[in-house]
């Protein structure tokens, strides 16, 4: 049986925002929460980017659903001993209700004190120590760790749950979902795509979980939502690795200024037709999702948690 949650963007809503509709979501009969991880966001429309860690903290006591990270990148802004802490302590405060999501990040967000941004063989290589520097932390025991990419000299956390937060590593293309396969407990991907986690399950993902997420605009004008969507979010129609290499919010702006109102009606769930948005969330769970995450852009939240509560999610559910 496929999990409904909902994701929260931190690059969208405030603080105060992402809380309320943390309640809403749970109040609607969502099961678990994702939060995006960003120190910018993806362009100034947007206009948010809190701390993902302060918000963990937040959310552990407005709300009983486990937290998905989507996802962070423990490799470049933060030394993977620092977040290992700051999971180690989410999973504490949240009574092993939280899940580490991980990934090779973005130059948006990783790049910021100025050092080269690596290209993505050696991110994942980066990426896979840093699981093992964490994983070693997670144990509660001293660890020294001399690598290729991170030294760690004496450290040991003493605050750690009964049971380590799982890693689950983001993967967008068969060389990630096979990293992920080897070395994560899970794979987050954002696409409905069953040869990726084929690929994942093959490469030693064997019966972890899978899970994804996805946005969509609920309104009562259709119009209107495309134009939301267009307003906010035109970075995710970027082609390749663009949204891996663009430096700054602006980059994302001038490029996104090739995205157009009719690939936004084509390419996002747009409006109030309970057919469509039971059919793009559940293409996830036919293709072998274990959790599926649904973001609502905009400001329409309200509504779109009522639709979600007695419209999609019983579709959903009934489905299987």
């Amino acid at each position: 049986m496929t999990t409904y949650g909902y994701f929260l963007s931190s690059e969208e809503f405030t603080p105060a925002e992402l809380l309320a509709q943390a309640r809403a979501a749970e109040q609607a009969g969502f099961e678990a929460l994702a939060i995006s991880d960003h120190f910018h966001p993806w362009n100034d429309e947007q206009g948010q980017s809190s701390f993902v860690w302060s918000m963990i903290g937040a959310l552990s006591q407005v709300s009983s659903l486990p937290v998905t990270t989507f996802v962070t990148c423990p490799t470049v802004r933060m030394h993977p001993a620092i977040n290992a802490q700051a999971a180690a302590t989410a999973a504490v405060l949240t009574e092993g209700r939280f899940r580490f999501g991980i990934g090779t990040g973005e130059a948006l967000n990783e790049h910021i004190y100025g050092d080269a941004w690596p290209e993505a063989d050696q991110r994942m290589e980066m990426l896979e120590e840093a699981v093992q520097v964490m994983n070693h932390l997670f144990t509660g025991k001293q660890v020294s760790h001399h690598g290729k990419h991170y030294t760690v000299e004496n450290a040991r956390l003493y605050t750690v749950p009964d049971q380590p937060p799982p890693l689950y590593v983001s993967g967008f293309g068969p060389q990630a979902a096979t990293l992920a396969g080897r070395i994560a407990d899970g794979l987050v991907t954002m696409m409905p795509d069953e040869s990726l986690v084929e690929q994942f399950r093959k490469a030693g993902g064997g019966q972890k979980p899978v899970i994804g997420g996805l946005k969509v605009c609920w309104g009562t004008d259709r119009d209107q939502a495309v134009k939301t969507v267009h307003r906010l979010w035109p970075n995710q129609f970027l082609p390749g690795e663009l949204a891996q290499i663009l430096p700054t919010p602006k980059h994302f702006e001038q490029a996104s200024e090739l995205v157009t109102e009719d690939m936004v009606r084509d390419g996002v769930t747009c409006g109030d037709d309970v057919d469509e948005h039971v059919a793009t969330v559940g293409a996830y769970a036919k293709a072998g999702f274990d959790e599926v995450y649904v973001n609502q852009i905009g400001p329409e939240q309200q509504g779109f948690f009522d639709f979600y509560r007695t419209s999609v999610l019983p579709r959903l559910r009934d489905a299987g």
